[in-house]
């Protein structure tokens, strides 16, 4: 990990290239690692929020919004919301949890960081965005997956769009069980919107609840190459935003 990523370079590269960019940055939390930011430009009515770096011991997400700055891809026409690195100090630590061994996507509901306390604050405030992208990545399998949280229409062909877009890296994860949940294909469970645990509310949870009508959460192996992890979530973000 500490070869892979650098915490205060990522820091550095996303702020140069989010303001060169035309982003608007906003801090949501001084950590003893640095700000939990926020980045957002204006444009239609038409809003998207992506969200990475939950789990410090996965860098493919932060990295791979990174790159799709750098490639130009947040183009003009849509109300962009950015947090990239949600999880300073696991970030710096190369931990899932942050500082204080709390895994932050499990914390939506009780709030016990300052971290998920803070986030949660900023997304209350937020206009609720159209379409909700979450980065992350998963040491226990071997292929790539995702989960569908829809509260409105059911469009099978955007779930399909969306593995095929990853295929060149990845095929779907298969099985008769996908990280403990029954799969409606393969790479893909259809989530309802309630957690898992009662009290062990994700970010994707939290924000069903205040309203987002379709979410997505993008799960990459992390055994595998780093450079195949980031070019299979910007593959995903992709193709999951196509015809917006």
């Amino acid at each position: 990990m500490a070869a892979a990523f650098d915490w205060p370079d990522f820091l550095d590269a996303f702020t140069r290239s989010a303001e060169k960019a035309g982003f608007a940055c906003e801090s949501i939390l001084d950590t003893d690692a640095g700000p939990l930011l926020a980045w957002s430009r204006g444009g239609s009515q038409t809003k998207v929020y992506l969200s990475a770096g939950m789990h410090g011991d996965e860098p493919a997400g932060p990295l791979a919004i990174l790159r799709l700055m750098d490639e130009g891809f947040f183009k003009p026409g849509i109300q962009w919301l950015l947090c990239p690195a949600l999880n300073p100090t696991g970030l710096a630590q190369g931990t899932r949890e942050n500082s204080e061994g709390i895994d932050l996507n499990r914390d939506y509901w009780l709030k016990r960081s300052a971290e998920a306390r803070a986030h949660a604050a900023w997304l209350e405030k937020q206009a609720l965005p159209d379409l909700f992208l979450s980065l992350h990545e998963d040491w226990e399998t071997s292929g790539f997956y995702f989960y569908e949280i829809n509260l409105g229409r059911d469009t099978p062909q955007r779930a399909a769009g969306i593995i095929d877009a990853v295929k060149p890296w990845f095929p779907p994860e298969s099985g008769g069980e996908i990280d403990g949940h029954i799969p409606r294909a393969p790479g893909w469970i259809y989530h309802e919107a309630e957690a898992d645990l009662p009290e062990g509310w994700p970010e994707a949870i939290f924000i069903a609840k205040l309203g987002c009508p379709l979410s997505f959460t993008f799960e990459t192996p992390s055994h595998a190459a780093l450079e195949s992890r980031i070019a299979a979530h910007c593959a995903a973000v992709r193709a999951a935003c196509d015809g917006l």
